[in-house]
């Protein structure tokens, strides 16, 4: 599903550069569910924004789904990102100005879904993460783990393919973590591919294999 192929990033100051990645090789399969650990600074939200197509890099190739992603345009990658991909952002990335619901309501407007679908769509995803009755709450009304769950609600409703998430339990409570991740074993089993960046060890251990990375780079086992 996903081939990164010598991938290189890296931030010039002056005559110094800097590596955030440096020569990663990564097979990714379909129906994987991968952890990525590592200290802080050591590139692991970089790489899952490569992976997300939310960043650029600077050497290599990365192949998803057989399409070589650092040739697209930038307007079909975004239409590969709203197609396959949901996306757990560890600082939430919820729009203000707009209720729980049309938040989580947002990725399905990108996709030819009927106005009638799309409610029962949203109307089953607030029941199962027991949001309901804060709807038409905005986000600065809601808690730091409430805004977390109404963002994994979000990168859930369109049914990705894959879903990519940064400390997606960094804000909850540990029943409330304990009850995303066994979510997302669930989604795994479904057939969603999962990619996961975290700094918890219990998380971690719900993935299928730990990738370690380390000033950039992936640590030999």
């Amino acid at each position: 599903m996903i081939e990164l192929k010598h991938i290189y990033k890296w931030v010039n100051s002056g005559n110094n550069r800097t590596f955030l990645l440096k020569d990663i090789n990564l097979t990714i399969n379909e129906g994987d569910f991968v952890s990525i650990m590592g200290p802080s600074g050591s590139g692991k939200s970089t790489l899952l924004n490569v992976i997300g197509m939310l960043d650029g890099f600077d050497e290599g190739e990365y192949l998803f789904l057989h399409e070589q992603v650092h040739k697209l345009k930038e307007k079909q990658r975004s239409a590969l990102y709203k197609q396959y991909i949901g996306f757990v952002f560890q600082a939430y990335h919820l729009i203000d100005e707009l209720t729980v619901y049309e938040n989580i309501e947002t990725p399905l407007l990108y996709q030819d879904i009927k106005a009638s679908e799309r409610k029962a769509m949203v109307a089953d995803i607030l029941d199962r993460f027991n949001i309901v009755g804060k709807k038409d709450l905005f986000p600065t009304q809601l808690s730091g783990g409430q805004q977390q769950l109404v963002g994994i609600a979000r990168a859930l409703i369109a049914r990705p393919k894959l879903l990519l998430a940064d400390e997606p339990t960094g804000n909850l409570n540990s029943k409330q973590g304990e009850e995303i991740m066994d979510l997302f074993t669930e989604l795994n089993k479904e057939g969603v591919t999962i990619i996961q960046v975290t700094h918890s060890e219990k998380n971690a251990e719900y993935g299928k294999r730990i990738i370690n990375l380390l000033d950039g780079m992936v640590e030999k086992n």
